[in-house]
């Protein structure tokens, strides 16, 4: 059983940059593969960005590539999202999620968090 509590969503202008965290309460986190989803007004959740369970493997949409990074510190049970040359479009609720791998979580995640909202400004 993992807890998902996610923190970091704000309003920024475009360009800039925000850093979510997903803190977990849970003993599987360190076996568990992590990932971001979000959703925007009206349409549904996609796939953002996802870390393998040692974090030695990231996977991101190709609307975020080379803008957003992934990273996790087990010791700390926290995976992060870091958020550069944010655009509008970037607006939405931001959800952590876990699963078994990053294949699966893509899919059919285990467990969510609650969303923390990002609101980019033009």
């Amino acid at each position: 059983q993992l807890q998902l509590v996610e923190s970091g969503g704000g309003l920024v202008q475009a360009g800039g940059s925000l850093r979510l965290s997903c803190a977990a309460s849970g003993r599987t986190f360190g076996s568990s593969a992590m990932g971001w989803f979000r959703q925007a007004p009206g349409k549904e959740r996609e796939f953002v960005a996802g870390i393998s369970w040692g974090g030695g493997s990231t996977y991101y949409a190709d609307s975020v590539g080379g803008r957003f990074t992934i990273s996790r510190d087990n010791a700390k049970q926290t995976v992060y999202l870091q958020m550069n040359s944010l655009k509008p479009e970037d607006t939405a609720v931001y959800y952590c999620a876990a699963g078994a791998t990053v294949v699966k979580l893509r899919t059919t995640p285990n467990y969510w968090g609650q969303g923390t909202q990002v609101t980019v400004s033009s």
